[in-house]
């Protein structure tokens, strides 16, 4: 008596039985191929965003799984990314002699790049100490248009940031969002917003709801792309940054985008000004 009078199934089925097992442990090869390569560059990229990524990959691979199907497979795969708790440390030094300026935010609608800027400084982790990376974020599309890697938390940081942002700006009547920290608040560093005739915003001194998006980037960079950790110099800190960030505006979906990136959108809303 042969397997298939043992099973009570045809030759063919049988056969169509086993290409598809080969078949489907095929296609989970290719999913995990995939996945793994999007996480060589995201680490932290959460599953539903993921799927996202991979969508048009697996339709052009004619493989058919649904999210939820997905995420199971990353469950058995062992793919998906436990929480980490964020560490936290005060860069803010609102005790200082400088003009303190009112929020414009709080009733403002946006609806293009560069319309708002958001600025917060935090810190990295060294061998030796910390360093502090400022940066700018452009609020309508999420996109970081500048920043800086340094030292101190003296005004330079924050300066060198906003050049950059000036630099890659496209639109005009910008207000410029930020803490009560020194930094922002100094003569050299509100003169060049003037100057440029941006308008200056601060949130109230201990709200850090007041300057939301800000913080909430801060802790993209740091839970997903792993600038928490503590690294060897400043130098080593500075390249990560800079590769994590041309990450962040280029690869990364964000839900409140429509699971477009950053420079997606700033790109799109740039071309139908």
């Amino acid at each position: 008596m042969t397997v298939c009078d043992k099973l009570n199934r045809s030759r063919s089925a049988f056969y169509k039985a086993i290409a598809s097992d080969v078949t489907r442990l095929d296609q989970c090869d290719v999913i995990k191929s995939k996945v793994l390569y999007y996480r060589g560059f995201m680490t932290e990229l959460g599953s539903k965003k993921l799927f996202h990524l991979l969508g048009p990959e697996l339709v052009r691979e004619n493989i058919k799984i649904g999210r939820d199907k997905f995420i199971e497979f990353l469950r058995k795969e062992n793919l998906l990314i436990p929480k980490r708790k964020p560490r936290y440390k005060v860069t803010t030094d609102s005790n200082h002699p400088f003009k303190i300026y009112k929020n414009l935010t709080q009733e403002l609608a946006v609806t293009r790049p560069d319309q708002l800027w958001v600025s917060d400084i935090t810190y990295l982790s060294t061998q030796k100490g910390f360093c502090y990376l400022a940066l700018i974020t452009d609020a309508y599309s999420r996109k970081i248009v500048g920043y800086d890697v340094s030292d101190t938390l003296e005004l330079e940081g924050a300066l060198n940031a906003l050049k950059m942002a000036e630099r890659n700006k496209i639109g005009d009547k910008t207000i410029h969002h930020s803490d009560r920290g020194s930094q922002y608040c100094s003569h050299r560093y509100t003169d060049r917003l003037k100057r440029k005739s941006t308008k200056i915003s601060m949130a109230a001194a201990g709200n850090c709801y007041e300057n939301a998006m800000a913080e909430r980037i801060n802790g993209i960079l740091k839970m997903e792309f792993h600038l928490d950790y503590t690294f060897k110099n400043t130098n080593q800190a500075k390249f990560l940054v800079k590769q994590s960030i041309e990450i962040y505006n280029q690869m990364r979906p964000h839900w409140g985008l429509n699971l477009k990136t950053p420079q997606e959108m700033y790109t799109v809303k740039l071309k139908t000004a």
